[in-house]
């Protein structure tokens, strides 16, 4: 019998694409006019890295039967560590903005805690699919999320990378109850997070800013609250239809980070609230669709796997969206398919290769 993919889930993922393509490249001409950068420079990192490279990177994954990743989950999960640990490296780290987030090469620069995400979503999924039957064992399932969360949160933790910890915890928890755990086990993580979390945020100055920014966005409008009310103004101007196709105002000079975390505003500002709502349809499509591809899966690792890297993508580009409209604290996640950044790219079209691949095998 022929298998073939999933088509809807195939063209929603190549729509964001091309609207990511010309979404940047608008954006792109805001943070040029302020630097006098060329758009090669600018442009490299996400077209040939992430544009090309994820798509061939797709292009293999899609290929490859999804249950080798499983068997190879923990060799992943270790390399993606190792990866991590490689920013700590006097030659080859480096840090930018207070993080110490990414690995220089020489020919390439590169985010590991992207990878580490996606090794994530496989070890525990693999995991949580070996122990089925003791699923609501307290030892076999809470313990070694805590163990992994441990690990992986203190590397993040001296990254400064405080984003993606809450990221990772979140996509745990969508695991476990996807797995079937427990609820009075899942309020206990809760319970236990809520004072790790709280730690974090008094250690960290710049986290407890977000927040109260988040509290208040009229509070310090020409510091920690300044992206937020730049962004709030972009999108305001946008008003129903938007300026047009490259007429936002505010990516000139205005909106820090442009084209990465603030490239929703200029989007909305351009293709008004009707363009906004639109580009929030085709990530919810992209989830219910990612959904009823896991309802189908052939076994618990492939329903997890889908769920995980689903959730991800879609949680990610919502909190980014969310973050710009003040509906939640400013998080540095990237728009993705939309935002600069050619690992985050590279990383999410390999994984909707994997996605396209348990499609085939659907019941």
């Amino acid at each position: 019998m022929k298998r073939t993919y999933d088509k809807p889930f195939f063209l929603t993922i190549l729509a964001l694409v091309i609207l990511g393509i010309f979404i940047f490249t608008s954006a792109s001409l805001g943070l040029l006019a302020k630097e006098g950068a060329t758009f090669g420079s600018v442009a490299k990192s996400q077209i040939l890295f992430g544009l090309l490279g994820g798509s061939i990177a797709a292009l293999i994954t899609s290929r490859i039967k999804y249950t080798f990743w499983k068997k190879h989950a923990f060799f992943i999960l270790l390399s993606a560590i190792i990866l991590s640990l490689l920013v700590f490296v006097p030659q080859l780290g480096f840090g930018h903005g207070g993080a110490r987030r990414w690995v220089d090469l020489g020919f390439i620069t590169f985010q590991p805690s992207e990878f580490l995400k996606f090794a994530f979503i496989i070890y525990f999924a693999a995991w949580l699919s070996s122990i089925q039957k003791k699923i609501s064992s307290f030892n076999y399932t809470i313990i070694p999320f805590f163990v992994i969360m441990a690990i992986l949160g203190g590397i993040l933790f001296l990254q400064t990378d405080i984003d993606v910890i809450v990221i990772i915890f979140l996509i745990g928890l969508v695991l476990l109850y996807s797995a079937g755990v427990k609820w009075k086990h899942l309020l206990v993580i809760l319970l236990l997070a809520s004072f790790v979390f709280g730690a974090i945020a008094y250690s960290k100055p710049h986290v407890i800013s977000r927040i109260q920014t988040f509290i208040d966005p009229t509070e310090d409008s020409q510091g920690a609250a300044y992206q937020i009310q730049q962004s709030l103004i972009a999108i305001g101007s946008g008003g129903i239809s938007g300026r047009g196709f490259g007429q936002s105002v505010q990516k000139f000079n205005f909106l820090p980070e442009p084209i990465g975390d603030s490239i929703f505003a200029v989007y909305a500002e351009e293709f008004g609230f009707i363009g906004s709502v639109g580009l929030v349809l085709l990530f919810l499509f992209l989830a219910l669709r990612g959904l009823k591809i896991s309802s189908r899966a052939p076994d618990t690792f492939a329903r997890l796997t889908v769920i995980g890297i689903v959730i991800l993508i879609v949680m990610q580009s919502l909190l980014n969206i969310g973050a710009m409209l003040s509906l939640v604290p400013l998080i540095g996640t990237p728009l993705l398919f939309v935002s600069h950044g050619g690992t985050a790219l590279f990383v999410t079209l390999a994984e909707i290769g994997i996605v396209l691949n348990i499609s085939k095998y659907s019941k």
